[in-house]
């Protein structure tokens, strides 16, 4: 996120904001090795080097990009008022920060995407990037071709019509099923709203694949980094 010069200067506690606007006009502040010439020159803390006498007071944490198996029992946030665990305790080897991109039901598993790139998760949240998500639902029952058609062009949920979904019946276990389920909305418990709608609640899910990316071979509570590669392609989503 951009910021005016002289507000960071003063939240990093050097000096007021009009005292830090003396600072930029007396030549002792530079921005990257130059020295900054306007006052509130637009700058981005998470990439820009500020130097107030030759003194860095921001230095750009290196991103970072992992994908976690989160447990069902884990809320994902960084902290929760009901006491109960974090994906954060999970990722507790991590250098640096993250943060979750989306969020998993409490009582849901699978793949959570963290990363400290506020520009990529933006992008990877904005609806018109329609970024595929790949869940496996256990349901009750077996739902009919005509329920899975339903599923396909579009459920009217409380709060609208959902868009188009590939959905496929992998197995039946006993009196119940499996569905593979893709979705491209981020609408709160939407699989869960979706299969309740045609008769069908879920006993278990979980996400399996992002986009391109899927658990592969991580066990439940495990992470990994992105490769380079893997990086890449996000970023051209």
């Amino acid at each position: 996120m951009l910021e005016r010069i002289q507000k960071v200067i003063a939240r990093a506690g050097i000096a007021s904001r009009r005292e830090a606007e003396k600072l930029i006009s007396e030549g002792r502040v530079t921005l990257n090795g130059k020295v900054v010439e306007e006052l509130g020159t637009k700058v981005d803390t998470d990439k820009d080097y500020i130097k107030v006498d030759g003194k860095l007071i921001t230095r750009p944490e290196p991103k970072a990009y992992l994908i976690l198996y989160k447990p069902r029992g884990y809320v994902t946030t960084t902290s929760d008022p009901e006491g109960r665990p974090t994906i954060m305790e999970l990722l507790e080897r991590v250098k640096g920060r993250v943060f979750p991109v989306g969020r998993l039901d409490y009582d849901t598993e699978g793949l959570i995407l963290c990363t400290n790139d506020g520009d990529l998760t933006h992008r990877l949240q904005h609806p018109s990037h329609e970024v595929p998500k790949t869940y496996f639902a256990k349901v009750e029952g077996v739902p009919t071709p005509e329920e899975i058609t339903k599923l396909r062009k579009g459920i009217k949920l409380e709060d609208g019509m959902t868009a188009p979904a590939k959905v496929k019946l992998v197995r039946k276990v006993d009196a119940n099923s499996w569905l593979e389920i893709t979705i491209h909305e981020g609408r709160n418990r939407q699989v869960k709203r979706m299969v309740e709608a045609i008769g069908h609640p879920i006993i278990k899910l979980k996400r399996e694949g992002l986009a391109f990316l899927t658990l592969g071979d991580l066990k439940s509570g495990e992470f990994r980094h992105l490769t380079a590669e893997e990086i890449k392609k996000l970023k051209e989503i």
